[in-house]
């Protein structure tokens, strides 16, 4: 028995006609500065205890309980949560999603920044990606740079931009949509217009 499709809305922009094909986010580098964040974050009680340990080093009495190690080590992983919490949702909630008619971008800042970007996909011309580097090539991720007919949009930190491209590509073609060989310069126009008109 054929899976009947799901005719709610998986966006608020969303279309009535219109049906989500595949959704794709950044990589989670792109969180490196909340991760370290947490990472420092975690450490605070630990060290704490340890500082309190040398301190008291002479006085035993005053040396902090086990208990107090592990009330400040919850302590710390709480305090880790709440500074990664920003990076995260601006990673999570930051998405590109394909449709069968347009290419959206949403991107969140913080808790109230988000930025929306439309693209019909007819406006596609071209789509490259580029993975330079060690780091982008061990990890997986790099740019991808569509060519449109307002302009380039750059996307960078793309998990597996090979397959991105590759999936927005096949999409392009399953719409009809083919992108044209333009000229380069007036003289190739020229003579593509004279060949025609033999």
């Amino acid at each position: 028995m054929a899976k009947k499709p799901d005719s709610g809305k998986h966006f608020d922009d969303q279309f009535d006609d219109e049906n989500v094909l595949f959704v794709f986010r950044k990589h989670p580098i792109v969180m490196r500065k909340g991760l370290l964040l947490w990472a420092v974050g975690v450490l605070v009680g630990p060290i704490y205890t340890l500082i309190l340990t040398v301190i008291y080093r002479n006085n035993p009495e005053r040396y902090p309980s086990p208990g107090f190690f592990f009330i400040s080590l919850a302590l710390s992983i709480v305090l880790s949560l709440l500074l990664i919490l920003p990076w995260w949702i601006a990673w999570y909630y930051s998405l590109f999603i394909v449709t069968d008619q347009r290419l959206i971008q949403i991107t969140r800042k913080g808790l109230f920044h988000q930025t929306v970007v439309d693209l019909t996909l007819g406006q596609i011309q071209m789509v490259n990606y580029q993975i330079a580097g060690l780091q982008e090539s061990m990890l997986g991720y790099g740019t991808i740079m569509m060519q449109t007919y307002v302009g380039d949009l750059v996307i960078h930190d793309v998990h597996h931009p090979a397959k991105i491209q590759k999936e927005i590509l096949s999409v392009l073609r399953k719409q009809g949509i083919v992108s044209k060989n333009l000229p380069i310069n007036k003289e190739d126009e020229y003579e593509e217009e004279a060949e025609e008109a033999d």
